[in-house]
């Protein structure tokens, strides 16, 4: 799934081509793609596009006292519609501009989970955005520290909880576990003060990187292409010590890791569905 990088990146790329245009038509293309039914979306035809951002996961196309919410979920992607086939492979949702280009909300597979959300006024405070936790690359070590505190869980949980920090997902939560040398197994509350720095600033420094690589293309990159030391690399030797990348998989994620970086060599298993390269 993208994450604040690949977000990020993508938002820009949007903005930069198509802030200003005017909304000449939205057009839901599967029955699962609007999630909300007031307001209207035609309330934005005629309206000009004033920025494309980004919250966490998901795009914002503001339009003014509207904002299209937009989340891409695993398979999901927002791109430059140039075909306009009246039944698109794998189509969502579809935004044409009085200029006659349009943009075409796609999704691989059959799942369907991605859509959009239309909501009036401050979007921070409408869901789905209302529950989101503060955009992960914009949370202190000080702020950090309190919210490890107040939720004793694994750190690699919390790092992917999106109501606690938004904006990480399972790659990322992996690198900078990685990159902070601990544990994704790690107690929040058992945390100290060295580790709670050394979190916060593996957490700038991956998103920072996976940024400027995202800044460099021309689109959105796939899972496989994103930089990474240890996530989906089980088996080959890690970039830092040259143990090997271990995994715990579970039905729809998988935790990577090195032993020798992280857990003073112990090899991570649990006891319901796991599994880890011997």
């Amino acid at each position: 799934m993208p994450e604040l990088p690949e977000v990020q990146a993508h938002a820009e790329r949007l903005d930069s081509a198509f802030a200003g245009a005017e909304i000449e038509r939205f057009s839901p293309l599967s029955f699962t793609a609007l999630k909300t039914a007031i307001p209207s979306p035609e309330a934005a035809v005629g309206q000009r596009l004033v920025f494309v951002g980004r919250r966490g996961k998901y795009l914002l196309l503001d339009v003014g006292g509207l904002t299209f919410v937009v989340h891409l979920m695993q398979g999901g992607r927002l791109r430059v519609d140039e075909a306009q086939k009246a039944k698109p492979r794998g189509g969502i949702a579809r935004w044409r501009f009085t200029d006659g280009r349009a943009l075409l909300l796609t999704e691989a597979g059959t799942e369907r989970k991605a859509g959009v959300w239309v909501v009036a006024g401050d979007p921070e405070e409408t869901e789905p955005l209302a529950r989101l936790g503060p955009d992960a690359d914009q949370v202190p070590a000080t702020q950090l520290g309190d919210l490890l505190a107040a939720h004793s869980m694994r750190l690699h949980g919390f790092l992917r909880d999106q109501r606690i920090i938004a904006g990480l997902g399972r790659r990322l939560a992996n690198e900078v576990c990685h990159r902070a040398k601990l544990s994704p197994f790690a107690s929040t509350t058992k945390l100290d003060r060295t580790d709670v720095e050394g979190l916060a600033e593996a957490i700038g420094a991956c998103v920072n990187e996976s940024l400027a690589y995202e800044r460099g293309r021309d689109d959105m990159s796939s899972s496989k292409d994103r930089p990474g030391n240890v996530h989906h690399r089980e088996g080959q030797p890690c970039p830092v010590c040259g143990d090997t990348v271990r995994a715990v998989e579970y039905r729809s994620y998988t935790v990577n890791y090195c032993p020798t970086c992280q857990t003073d060599g112990r090899l991570l298993a649990d006891n319901t569905t796991s599994k880890f390269l011997k």
